[in-house]
């Protein structure tokens, strides 16, 4: 692989931080720029199978070309057949094969995004490029304008509007990271797997740690926890709804993690001894998409007074939350925010928050 040939990954919006740790941390490579859900980084060993394996991104891409923004207006529309020309089709696709294994795409498809008000729609600007790279490599472009979801053998070809560049990429996956293969079950209310991951990566987990999340759902944040990290000495999932019990239950097996341990409980009162989880990773029920039940939804505030009693002296939480509000009542019952950070999922912001036990004085 050239030098001059750098990956673009994806991330939901807040993410980007936790996104670029992980490619340094695994020593992918180095970072050359940081934008709006998007990470630039030149490979250090281009064929690394990390790149494709990275947790807390929604995607990753080839970096065909940039070029500026075309503006608000249809008339700007031709100007994105430059990107095609100064990129090169051929040498992207041969990345692409040797790094997910992948055949000849027989075909081109294109999905479009921007930022702000256009007077053309995503439609407009797939087919500009679609056709120019159809022409260039020689290839039929499948448009989703009229003929709906392409052949999952046609190369993935992605452009965004950013309002100051537009950009042409290529996926490496047939598929996106973010649909993690175990995921074949799902409730309302499932989690993200990026934002699981990277949920995961902030409880800093360890060798011989106890992990619980008392709110399991479909098991994600279980399933994501324990993929990363499978020196932990247990993992333990509660959920009072049997419906998330048997999603946890189906995905668990799917990963082949038969070592979570997935049971019916009440999130308000657990069946475990004091002191004795070092990590809780959860994504509680706050009535937003899912109701709170049992002793959650009778004393909510009650809760935080749950996570003290079973949190070793040195445990951590990592919680996801619709407002930070509830945090008032997480301090008085002595869990003292360590990180707060605002995430954005389909539009609609939530909170990344770290709570630790607070030292006795």
């Amino acid at each position: 692989m050239r030098d001059d040939v750098h990956f673009v990954a994806r991330c939901a919006r807040g993410l980007e931080p936790q996104l670029a740790t992980e490619i340094l941390q695994r020593e992918l490579g180095s970072i050359t720029a940081i934008g709006h859900r998007s990470v630039h980084f030149r490979a250090r060993r281009p064929y690394d199978t990390g790149v494709t394996g990275l947790r807390t991104a929604d995607d990753v891409f080839l970096l065909g070309a940039r070029g500026r923004d075309v503006g608000r207006t249809k008339a700007g529309l031709p100007e994105l057949a430059a990107l095609v020309r100064e990129a090169d089709p051929e040498e992207l696709l041969h990345h692409r094969t040797a790094l997910a294994t992948t055949g000849r795409a027989p075909g081109v498809e294109v999905s479009a995004s921007f930022l702000g008000r256009r007077s053309f729609n995503r439609y407009d600007a797939e087919d500009a490029v679609g056709d120019a790279l159809a022409a260039r490599l020689k290839v039929p472009y499948h448009p989703r304008r009229t003929q709906g979801a392409p052949p999952p053998d046609y190369a993935p070809w992605r452009l965004t509007l950013d309002g100051t560049r537009a950009t042409l990429l290529l996926r490496v996956t047939p598929r996106p990271l973010h649909r993690r293969p175990y995921k074949q079950s799902t409730v309302p209310g499932s989690l993200h797997p990026p934002l699981a991951a990277a949920m995961t990566r902030l409880a800093d987990i360890g060798r011989g740690h106890t992990v619980v999340d008392p709110c399991c759902g479909a098991g994600t944040l279980l399933i994501e926890a324990a993929l990363a990290h499978p020196e932990a000495g247990r993992y333990q999932g509660y959920d009072i709804d049997p419906t998330a019990l048997e999603a946890a239950r189906a995905n668990r097996t799917t990963a082949s993690l038969d070592r979570i341990r997935i049971q019916r409980g009440d999130a308000g009162r657990l069946p475990l001894p004091n002191g004795t989880v070092d990590r809780i990773v959860c994504n509680p029920p706050w009535g937003t998409q899912v109701e709170a039940k049992a002793r959650l939804a009778k004393a909510p505030t009650a809760w935080w007074q749950e996570l003290t009693r079973l949190l070793t002296p040195t445990g951590t939480a990592v919680l996801l939350l619709p407002t930070p509000t509830p945090l008032s009542p997480a301090i008085e019952a002595g869990l003292l925010p360590a990180h707060t950070q605002r995430i954005h999922l389909s539009g609609t912001p939530t909170y990344l928050i770290k709570l630790e036990k607070e030292k006795p004085r």
